[in-house]
């Protein structure tokens, strides 16, 4: 991203589905984040004013939708207690300015920075961030909707910098800037390109048993990850070479998971789903901002598909494992970690599964992935 900043933290930033209410609101959102390091830290906030990848059938949010028009009234950092319950502890917060402003007019498809804000979050705390959004009625700003990773909490009103526990718990709404950025060198810029599987949907709350996560843990901070996987997302979304493909971009490695939702929501074909990955390997690689861009292709994982569904997972999952797009650098088979033996590969492992009923990958299979991928990149000549 911006120079010196790196991905400060492992949860996805994604956006999936867009704010659209019968009244106009000001409300004030608050995230409890995990960091990758603690202590001093400058931290920046970039944000990209539309919507990354359809949610469903595409009824309220496509890919690449831009957002409304929407102020943010003010944003603060602030550092957790010991409890995540909505209140931070009295004195840290922290205002976030926008070229010197405490407020700032967003406009659709809008991306900007914040300014730098510098905060000394202890070791074993989290960071809080905090902002307060006015939106008018109709759609307005993009945010995630899933079962919740992390701790987060809404309050009516400009509140902020309110340090009191007198927040709401969220149940499906992620409020965040695109990009969470702390000043650091890095050695490279991971950036994970996926679906809820990426994202870790199904995972603990505030558990990051989920395998991007555990990955970053294992690379340790020299190495940014960015996490933009995103619930319910398909290729053909990133392969309109809209905002979600554009934050791919700035990867030096560029980790593609894609293709479960291609396959089931989407219905696609093994040769439309294959074209969209090469279309999105292709645009990546010839993005004249980063230059020697390597990209890995995951195969795609297992997700208990049958009939026709099963068919298109097979050969897809072949095609990239023996002759995967051009451009493609290096292959991770995720299928091998998760899947049951042969022939019954197409399933995961039920021992993986969130439950039963769900083939989300569960924090046993975060762990299983992360460290598989992680003797195999030790291998790597990326």
């Amino acid at each position: 991203m911006e120079g010196e900043y790196g991905s400060a933290t492992a949860v996805s930033t994604a956006t999936n589905f867009i704010l659209e209410q019968e009244t106009a609101s000001t409300r004030t959102y608050r995230t409890y984040l995990r960091l990758r390091e603690t202590g001093q830290l400058d931290l920046k906030f970039w944000h990209s004013n539309a919507v990354d990848s359809t949610w469903d059938v595409g009824n309220t949010a496509k890919g690449s939708m831009p957002g409304g028009v929407w102020v943010i009234e003010s944003a603060y950092v602030a550092v957790s207690g010991h409890k995540r319950d909505g209140s931070i502890i009295p004195g840290s917060a922290e205002k976030v300015t926008f070229d010197g402003e405490v407020s700032k007019e967003v406009t659709p498809a809008e991306k900007f920075w914040s300014d730098s804000v510098h905060i000394d979050v202890p070791a074993g705390h989290d960071l809080v961030f905090s902002w307060t959004i006015s939106a008018p009625a109709g759609k307005s700003f993009p945010y995630n909707t899933e079962g919740l990773l992390v701790s987060a909490f809404e309050a009516e009103g400009n509140k902020a910098d309110e340090e009191g526990a007198l927040f709401t718990a969220s149940e499906n709404r992620l409020v965040l800037p695109a990009f969470i950025g702390y000043k650091r060198q890095r050695k490279e810029e991971i950036v994970f390109l996926g679906d809820s599987i990426t994202q870790g949907v199904r995972t603990g709350q505030d558990g990051y048993e989920y395998w991007v996560s555990r990955i970053a843990d294992g690379l340790g901070p020299e190495y940014s990850i960015w996490n933009i996987g995103s619930g319910w997302a398909r290729a053909y979304d990133a392969a309109t070479d809209g905002p979600w493909l554009a934050k791919s971009k700035q990867g030096s490695i560029v980790a593609i998971v894609l293709g479960v939702n291609d396959m089931d929501i989407g219905n696609r074909s093994t040769d439309e789903l294959l074209a969209d990955l090469s279309f999105i390997i292709r645009k990546i690689k010839q993005n004249p901002e980063r230059r020697g861009v390597r990209v890995v292709l995951f195969t795609v994982p297992p997700f208990n598909f049958t009939e026709d569904r099963e068919k298109v997972w097979r050969t897809v999952n072949e095609t990239i494992r023996t002759c995967q797009p051009e451009g493609t650098d290096a292959v991770f088979d995720i299928a091998k970690v998760l899947s049951c033996p042969a022939p019954q590969e197409h399933r995961i492992q039920p021992r993986f599964m969130s439950n039963e009923f769900d083939p989300h990958p569960n924090g046993i299979a975060g762990k299983e992935v992360a460290d598989a991928f992680l003797e195999w990149f030790r291998e790597q000549n990326l």
